[in-house]
């Protein structure tokens, strides 16, 4: 037994996040989260709102709200939306919380008592309309690239090019429309990055292995190019405070803060759980394998920066030994936009399908090994033929054969098949080998073949026909079917619960699927003489091409 630590990357406030939010980060360590529990490991998944920055300003002001009201409706939006995607957060936190701020702050003093905190003057644009410097993402103008108008001051959406307020032409604020900004001198505090250098490579060298080659490959970017100072400090109202008399007026860079989340989040979880210290057998245990999952535009804020920032402290605290940054998911063909209300958003994709038919789809899909593309007729081919004609139509056959031959009732004894039992093994193994090493992929490819099994043995053995002359014989090839049935509804349980727990139910087992361990299990007595229940529901619903227009015509 071993102790795991996962992380997600926190999902912004700003709204309800959509598909590729989900796969870049939560769906897989969630996933990987379940597997390691059923091995019976130690597992601590944490995750939480991340609620600083301009953007949950600005989304606050669109919806003519206060921005910690804002945050609070969105928290709760978010949190009730993963709890409906079964994603088994032990904690999910938000970054906005005393204690969040309380070590951001504390930390920040260790930096900086330490001397890796820089003071430097710089040029920021201020508003005399607004009174006051104006962050990145309260200014827009013409993109000095492509010349489309509403660049922001930090990036441009139309051709996607990095900006700084300064090169935009005829730059405004966003909060005033104030096109007169000046250029002043203002303060902030900047990460010594250049100097902690030397503290990060050796950080990324010595855990570079056990990274995917998109992960390694940015972070290594990054150093070969050589770290700059990095400012940590904003000109914002809503933030956590600069504990300094001189920068009373700041707060801290919202990358500064997030990260500091995952460990607050943790100690919330045991201090809710009555066990104040316990914390630290994840933060500060070596023994324990953290683990990170993330898009890949949140991967140099996780090798590099939030690294630097905890080595900086001299802080006894375990940063990752495995960072998993997916690429992008993209929705027939074109990017998933937030800002643009394109794609599909969570609440939505849960008003149109149960939640599994997404997560097994976007599992199937994950942007992994590069980008991946959503579509609508991979997704209805994902369902129709995986889940209802492989998986559900052999769950189907075995029920129908027992109501009509047996009344229903599960034989009193089994020999086991040796090809069964065999197959049972090897699915066991593979499935293993691929998320020991969290690979979806192929994890799910080796769960469709152990499916596609099932329906094999079933038509080699012909039951049907064997019942009509020795229904014993046939009985006890529905047996090890039945055995198939439950072994299904365990290796399946960490990618579609919802639907491995209702295949649990049918075999007259009311316990949580979650909760049994991940081995073979041939102890018959758990079956022998149950009833599996009569009414006649379907188990996974095929999705027509009437379905699918609907809902494309509801989804953008």
């Amino acid at each position: 037994m071993s102790k795991y630590l996962i992380t997600s990357a926190l999902p912004y406030i700003n709204g309800v996040k959509h598909l590729g939010n989900l796969v870049g980060s939560m769906l897989p360590a969630d996933v990987a989260s379940r597997y390691l529990r059923m091995n019976g490991h130690e597992v601590v998944f944490i995750c939480g709102t991340d609620e600083h920055g301009a953007p949950a300003e600005i989304a606050a002001r669109q919806e003519k709200m206060f921005v910690d009201s804002f945050c609070d409706k969105y928290h709760f939006i978010q949190k009730g939306t993963y709890e409906k995607f079964n994603l088994s957060f032990d904690y999910f936190g938000r970054t906005s919380n005393d204690s969040n701020i309380k070590i951001t702050q504390e930390y920040f003093l260790k930096l900086y008592e330490n001397n890796w905190i820089v003071e430097k003057s710089i040029k920021q644009m201020y508003s005399e309309k607004d009174e006051m410097f104006l962050a990145d993402r309260y200014i827009e103008g013409i993109c000095p690239k492509c010349s489309s108008d509403g660049a922001r001051g930090d990036q441009c959406d139309s051709c996607g090019s990095l900006l700084s307020p300064d090169e935009l032409i005829n730059p405004r604020s966003t909060l005033s429309g104030d096109d007169k900004l000046i250029l002043k001198e203002t303060k902030h505090l900047f990460l010594n990055l250049e100097s902690l250098q030397p503290k990060v490579e050796r950080f990324v060298n010595e855990n570079k292995n056990n990274w995917p080659k998109t992960v390694s490959g940015i972070a290594q970017k990054w150093l070969k190019e050589g770290l700059k100072q990095r400012s940590i400090t904003r000109d914002l109202k809503w933030g956590v405070k600069v504990p300094l008399e001189d920068y009373s007026d700041k707060v801290f860079y919202v990358w500064f803060d997030a990260p500091f989340g995952y460990i607050s989040f943790t100690q919330e979880y045991f201090k809710h759980s009555g066990d104040l210290n316990q914390w630290k057998e994840y933060w500060q245990n070596p023994e324990t394998t953290y683990v990170q999952f993330m898009a890949k535009d949140n991967v140099p804020f996780h090798s590099i920066f939030w690294p630097a920032v905890i080595l900086g402290t001299g802080e006894n605290i375990n940063l990752p030994k495995i960072i998993k940054g997916m690429d992008w998911l993209n929705f027939e063909g074109g990017k998933f936009s937030t800002s643009k209300n394109r794609g599909i958003f969570l609440d939505k994709a849960l008003d149109l399908f149960p939640s599994d038919y997404w997560r097994y789809y976007l599992l199937k899909i994950i942007p992994e090994n590069g980008d991946s593309n959503f579509t609508w007729s991979g997704f209805q081919e994902a369902v129709n033929k995986d889940l209802a004609d492989t998986l559900g139509n052999f769950i189907n056959r075995v029920v129908i054969f027992l109501r009509k031959n047996n009344q229903g009732v599960i034989p009193l004894t089994i020999e086991i098949a040796p090809l069964v039992k065999e197959n049972i093994i090897t699915a066991l193994i593979d499935i293993s080998k691929e998320l020991d090493k969290f690979k979806f992929i192929t994890a799910i490819k080796c769960l469709h073949k152990f499916w596609h099994f099932g329906n094999q043995y079933f038509n080699d053995t012909e039951p049907f026909k064997v019942v009509k002359s020795d229904k014993e014989k046939a009985l006890n090839y529905v047996s090890n079917c039945i055995l198939l049935v439950k072994h299904y509804a365990v290796v399946s349980a960490p990618f579609i619960p919802d639907i491995s727990q209702m295949i649990f139910n049918i075999l007259g087992l009311t316990d949580n699927v979650a909760d049994e361990k991940w081995e073979i299990d041939l102890d018959w007595n758990k079956f022998a003489g149950k009833k599996i229940p009569t009414e006649k529901n379907i188990l996974i619903k095929k999705i027509d091409n009437k379905d699918l227009e609907r809902v494309q015509s509801n989804a953008k």
